[in-house]
């Protein structure tokens, strides 16, 4: 099992430290605008008027003992009566139930300062809320603001949401003494998970994708009431969030959920959950519009950076997209994607820029993935100067049969690709994907170089990869795409062919390069439904084509 390291630790809090250090006049972001191949307005820094007050002033005690669930309410109250201000939280351990943000509030947190939230499941009441993309009801957030503006956590401390108290946990996930110490602190025991108790057993056996059915009783609803385990950070509809140099940690489901938010800056953070962490996500932007993420570390047990917009018939009935995003900057080190983009994508994503990224030893890099079902267009993503090491499965992948498993799983239980390659007819439950670019990536020691796993009704849908080089055991494969573009990319496969297309329309490869010292075949073209390949005179004795393929569509290019 991956650990973080003590020395990552420290390299995070002093990138982060650096990060939100930067105050240049004027603007602070004018440089993520230059060459941004869409129109996006400037997203500003909310301001808040000055006044100040600390939780100290409200009878708070930070000796991680006294709970201070109503200190942080009457600051809020206190502040907001004011017009707004800053909450100060000093150093030391802040022991809190749930904390509701009001408008124009900044909540700093001084060097030392830990706010930590209490394991009482009794604190958090169930309210309405989404999650998995669906309208439902889980226990309310630690923080959470609904309808407010210019808000922002921001500061030198650490936020821990004690999700260990919340989360399942798998034994297979984790070393055999952390699994007895977990099963002797109580709950319940099922196969190879662990529960915190009976109702959260029983919610689990009862949900599809963590979401329970909607008609339940309110008895039901409380009896499964440890199941609806709540994201961290929650702001629903509101306009200028801001979220700078904190640590957020330890989340009992997802880390940082925006829902249908408008203008939100992330800079500088340290999203941070263990490796085992079900649905650890870092942070999910869901049908919100004019984000910047910039700056931030994410170290988490599922997606790192996750662009969402609503599941199926309620996605689309909601019609928000995601869109005018810019993700510059930063640092996954593991999880199951470094940026993602779905399931729950089905209100529409586009107009993404995600530059200057690395991602170090996720089990994907750059992870597109939907189904049938889903609807939704995801479209105008521009990708650049993504560098990538030790990437478990593949560093770039679309996948149109997501199943509800990372990928790491779904390749533990025998999972090669389409599990259904009829034709269905396309209705508004078709996900497309489109229009989407990609250059100057680099990727050591992926398991596989890309896998392009598209519908057969709907293709994947001009794709261009261009000044690309990808070290795998296995090479790119592409099934269900069309208009496809690679220039200038390099595929160095230690076994097998470093590219494979299977029913794969009107495929161009400029400068298509290899292993020279192979004397296996370069190329695999395979599928009855494959047409117009295009290939320069170096790869041409290099190609096994598969007999149901016509060979007049693979053509010859003398440019």
């Amino acid at each position: 099992m991956r650990k973080t390291t003590a020395l990552l630790l420290t390299f995070a809090l002093l990138f982060i430290s650096c990060a939100g250090n930067t105050n240049e006049k004027g603007y602070k972001y004018d440089s993520l605008y230059t060459d941004l191949p869409f129109e996006m307005p400037k997203v500003m820094i909310p301001e808040f008027p000055d006044n100040k007050v600390s939780l100290l002033d409200f009878g708070g005690k930070p000796d991680g003992i006294t709970l201070n669930t109503e200190a942080f309410e009457k600051a809020m109250q206190s502040l907001s009566e004011k017009g707004g201000g800053t909450l100060i939280v000093p150093k030391g351990v802040w022991f809190t139930g749930p904390i509701v943000f009001k408008s124009n509030i900044n909540l700093y947190l001084d060097k030392g300062a830990l706010i930590l939230f209490s394991p009482d499941f009794d604190l958090y009441p169930l309210v309405k809320t989404v999650f998995e993309g669906l309208d439902t009801r889980r226990c309310q957030s630690p923080i959470s603001g609904r309808n407010l503006e210019n808000i922002a956590i921001t500061g030198e401390g650490s936020i821990n949401g004690s999700g260990e108290a919340w989360r399942p946990l798998k034994k297979s996930k984790v070393t055999e003494s952390h699994w007895k110490k977990v099963v002797a602190s109580g709950g319940v025991v099922k196969g190879d998970s662990w529960y915190p108790s009976e109702g959260a057993l029983k919610g689990a056996e009862m949900s599809d994708m963590n979401v329970p059915a909607s008609n339940l009783s309110e008895e039901e609803w409380l009896e499964i009431k440890d199941f609806l385990r709540p994201v961290m950070v929650n702001f629903i509809e509101c306009k200028n969030v801001y979220l700078q140099g904190v640590l957020f940690e330890n989340s009992p489901a997802w880390n940082i959920h925006p829902l249908m938010c408008e203008n939100v800056i992330i800079d500088g953070i340290f999203s941070r959950n263990p490796a085992y962490a079900q649905n650890g996500d870092g942070l999910d932007l869901e049908s919100c519009v004019n984000s910047i993420i910039v700056n931030s570390l994410f170290d988490v047990g599922d997606d790192g950076i996750c662009i969402k917009s609503g599941k199926d018939e309620q996605g689309r009935l909601r019609g928000r997209p995601t869109e005018n995003v810019i993700v510059d900057n930063c640092k996954v080190f593991q999880g199951h994607g470094g940026f993602v983009v779905g399931s729950e994508m089905s209100g529409g994503v586009r107009n993404i820029s995600v530059s200057n990224c690395q991602f170090l030893g996720t089990d994907v890099g750059l992870r597109f993935k939907s189904r049938r079902g889903r609807g939704g267009i995801v479209e105008n993503i521009y990708i650049s100067d993504i560098y990538m090491f030790n990437i478990l499965t593949d560093s770039f992948l679309f996948d149109l049969f997501y199943g509800g498993r990372s990928a790491s799983e779904a390749l533990e239980e025998g999972y090669t690709g389409a599990d259904d390659e009829k034709l269905y007819p396309v209705t508004e439950e078709t996900p497309v994907f489109r229009n989407i670019f990609v250059k100057d990536l680099v990727s050591k020691n992926a398991r596989r170089a890309m896998f392009f796993n598209g519908l057969p009704e709907m293709n994947i849908e001009n794709i261009r990869l261009e000044n690309a080089f990808i070290t795998a055991r296995y090479g790119a494969e592409l099934s269900e795409a069309k208009d496809i573009v690679f220039d200038n990319v390099t595929v160095i496969a230690e076994e097998g062919p470093s590219y494979i297309l299977n029913n794969v329309k009107n495929f161009k490869g400029v400068n298509l390069y290899f292993d020279k010292n192979t004397t296996e075949e370069v190329m695999r073209v395979k599928g009855s439904r494959t047409s117009t390949v295009e290939l320069l005179p170096f790869l041409e004795d290099k190609i096994e084509i598969s007999p149901e393929v016509d060979k007049n569509q693979i053509k010859i290019s003398q440019d």
